[in-house]
């Protein structure tokens, strides 16, 4: 893991909690600084309302900083995967797929080819001509999952999404993606699940309260993080 795509340099982020334009920003992500690898899998774990998300957005180039500095190799290319993202509600899902897959560089005909397999890898050939905004959150998930397995992007991004399905679904889609983490697909994923995490991670981040509270082996953050949650 010497080639780094991507590093953080006291990287901070504010949002306003509250619609009024005159209220004051409070940071979300506080001198975040860490480097990211080609080819590892970097896990991401805290509390709600740490900051996770907020990074994710920050790695799929959505957001940009507004403190410290994100370099960047020539070309980068991220795709975020996460339920709350990425999709337009309006469009059906074979428009969405279609979409998706050009924006990560594939030729229109090249997506077009591949939306049957998508639909039937998420058991959702039936909904394709729906508009996405009908499917359940479950159904969202599948659709969006199984159109970033069949994409290249340099980093890969997955918020919590594993979480979602039956059973044989999670199997299935856990399958898939330990096969991208035994590649060298580069992928960032964030979970609550301490179980997940130490099969597929390389490292792991712990965020607390905006800040990278430790960053380091799975096993060493994993179980700091075991300890604290056992004496909360």
């Amino acid at each position: 893991m010497s080639d780094r795509m991507l590093q953080f340099e006291n990287v901070g982020v504010a949002f306003r909690r509250r619609l009024n334009p005159f209220s004051k920003k409070q940071l979300i992500l506080k001198d975040l600084s860490f480097d990211l690898y080609r080819g590892e899998t970097l896990g991401v774990i805290g509390r709600n309302g740490a900051g996770k998300s907020t990074l994710l957005k920050l790695l799929a180039d959505i957001i940009h900083p507004d403190t410290g500095k994100i370099w960047r190799a020539k070309g980068l290319r991220s795709q975020l995967l996460s339920l709350n993202l990425g999709f337009n509600k309006n469009l059906s899902g074979y428009d969405n797929t279609v979409m998706a897959l050009v924006t990560q560089g594939m030729r229109i005909s090249q997506a077009k080819s591949l939306v049957s397999e998508i639909a039937e890898f998420g058991e959702i050939p039936h909904l394709m001509e729906q508009p996405v905004g009908t499917y359940s959150a479950g159904e969202r998930a599948r659709l969006g999952f199984s159109i970033a397995i069949r994409t290249n992007p340099d980093i890969l991004l997955l918020d919590e999404i594993l979480g979602v399905g039956d059973k044989q679904f999670k199997e299935r889609s856990s399958k898939e993606l330990k096969k991208r983490v035994n590649s060298e697909q580069t992928v960032v994923l964030v979970s609550h699940s301490i179980r997940t995490l130490r099969n597929l991670c390389d490292r792991v981040m712990w965020i607390e309260n905006g800040r990278a509270k430790i960053l380091g082996p799975t096993k060493e953050v994993l179980d700091s993080y075991s300890q604290e949650a056992e004496l909360a």
